[in-house]
């Protein structure tokens, strides 16, 4: 499936408009939030940062695109990596609760998936993401969604669901 450069700056400017929404809610309820982003590869940080005075609540995040990665920075343990994939539930847990601890943050907001065109297995088509909340003292919230995009509209996809639940659960 391809689309136009059109159709993509337009989800673009979607994001970063979905961004400083919840940049503003952020913002409202004093809260900090740091991302741990595999497949968004530092997207929703990016988004974050197009809007000016995002300081007072992005404090930073972790590309963590290899297990190497999610293994030193962010103690994926090689055994959840093995069983699970990097691309599963209990993966972004533990990569979103150690962000936050990391950055001292207030939420740790965390990715993995499988943007395409390559990638997929069987149980894990292109498309697929999983996306983890966390936040101190409240239990995490997970959610996987399934998009059907060229590379970058996943990416976009990714990035808008994760700041979506971000809004979905701190208005």
């Amino acid at each position: 499936m391809s689309t136009s450069p059109d159709s993509e700056s337009e989800l673009f400017l979607e994001a970063v408009q979905l961004a400083a929404n919840v940049g503003s809610v952020l913002r409202g309820r004093q809260l900090t939030i740091a991302v741990a982003e595999s497949c968004t590869g530092g997207l929703i940080g990016h988004l974050f940062t197009q809007t000016p005075g995002s300081s007072e609540y992005f404090v930073g995040g972790i590309i963590a695109y290899a297990n190497s990665v999610k293994q030193s920075l962010l103690d994926v343990p090689e055994a959840t990596l093995d069983q699970y994939g990097a691309v599963s539930e209990p993966t972004v847990l533990i990569m979103a609760q150690i962000v936050r601890q990391v950055f001292a943050a207030d939420i740790g907001l965390a990715t993995s998936g499988i943007a395409g065109p390559t990638g997929a297995r069987p149980e894990k088509p292109v498309g697929l993401v999983y996306i983890a909340i966390a936040q101190y003292p409240d239990q995490p919230i997970t959610r996987s969604h399934q998009f059907d995009g060229t590379r970058t509209e996943n990416k976009l996809h990714f990035a808008m669901a994760a700041l979506q639940l971000i809004l979905d659960n701190f208005i």
